[in-house]
């Protein structure tokens, strides 16, 4: 028999653990390993003490038995994705990377550490080749839809400044929060009254411009991630980001009115077409009822980061507007993490 020449190895089979597996991006993240048949030899779904026994369902027909974080024996895994929030991935993930996992964590609390490579699988991949302590980090999910689409238009002319609005679904505070929206709605709906729990106001029907704590300066955490994660994976410490974060009684599904001022002048028919041939974006952006994405029609579900109401800025010779969408659980978190360890598991 002869040798084929030229064909590229498969990726080996890896054993994958999935910490978080019960939350809304732990699951989104083991359906996507199913949907998109990534290379495992195991997966190991992990979560608290509490869930430990309990199962959860893995792609069509299978399941996976949820096992205690606290206990879990670390060496041998290969990639291990983190879905649990800030503590735990702090407490554990060096523990995994020590073990001889990659980790690859959805958390903030590595976003900032200058020798942990800050990545958007479209954006910024050759970031992975430097990670000295095994972790890679996932931008925040308002931060990492917004760079897949001001990607392209800064590499084309520089961008100077971002003012940005985020407005942003309730399943990004997580499951509690979703149940109160719901909850109050319904409760609402039959002229009842809507207590808040998790939010600090009401949620049904409402806005809220507060995400996170509010810093010393006057923005909330979530603000300042826009700023300094903009700055990180765009490797351009002078661009100037302007945030409001506003949560808005939505389930799946984040949306951002974005205004930029480039370097040098670029009009919207020139924009329009790099975003139309950039990765991972889809340019939704006719100028008629309905030509516009939006987090129900568009976004839920999907592994887009959807763009429309592209226009020149009427107000500043060279700014721009945009409208970007995209689901805040699945492209804001679950599928870039899988689309960053498919990158890894390629050359491992």
């Amino acid at each position: 028999m002869s040798e084929q020449t030229g064909a590229q190895p498969a990726p080996r089979s890896l054993k994958v653990a999935v910490v978080g597996a019960s939350g809304a991006v732990g699951e989104a993240i083991l359906s996507i390993l199913a949907e998109r048949n990534f290379p495992l030899r195991e997966v190991v779904a992990l979560a608290s003490e509490r869930s430990a026994g309990n199962t959860i369902d893995f792609g069509h027909d299978d399941e996976l038995v949820l096992q205690n974080l606290a206990t879990f024996d670390p060496a041998g895994v290969d990639i291990a994705f983190f879905a649990a929030g800030g503590a735990v991935s702090e407490q554990y993930a060096p523990r995994f990377a020590a073990a001889g996992a990659v980790v690859i964590d959805n958390s903030s609390a590595f976003r900032q550490d200058t020798d942990v490579p800050l990545v958007v699988a479209e954006v910024n991949p050759e970031a992975l080749a430097e990670r000295p302590r095994g972790i890679i980090s996932n931008p925040n999910c308002s931060t990492m839809q917004m760079m897949v689409a001001l990607a392209p238009i800064h590499r084309a002319v520089g961008i100077e400044r971002i003012n940005v609005a985020t407005y942003q679904s309730v399943s990004g505070a997580g499951r509690e929060a979703m149940e109160e929206l719901g909850r109050q709605t319904g409760a609402l709906l039959n002229f009842q009254g809507a207590q808040p729990e998790r939010f600090p106001v009401q949620i049904a029907f409402n806005l809220i411009p507060h995400i996170d704590e509010f810093l010393d300066n006057g923005y909330t955490r979530e603000e300042m991630k826009l700023v300094w994660e903009t700055r990180r994976i765009l490797a351009d410490e002078s661009i100037q980001v302007n945030a409001t974060a506003v949560r808005v009684p939505v389930f799946y599904g984040h949306s951002e009115a974005v205004h930029i001022e480039t370097r040098e002048r670029i009009d919207a028919v020139t924009a329009r077409a790099l975003l139309q041939e950039a990765p991972g974006v889809t340019v939704v952006d006719e100028r008629a009822a309905g030509g516009y994405p939006t987090p129900v029609t568009h976004a839920s579900g999907d592994d887009q980061v959807f763009v429309g109401r592209i226009r020149e800025d009427l107000s500043h010779p060279r700014g721009l507007n945009l409208w970007i969408v995209s689901d805040n659980i699945r492209k804001g978190a679950a599928l870039n993490a899988v689309q960053i360890a498919e990158l890894v598991a390629a050359a491992l």
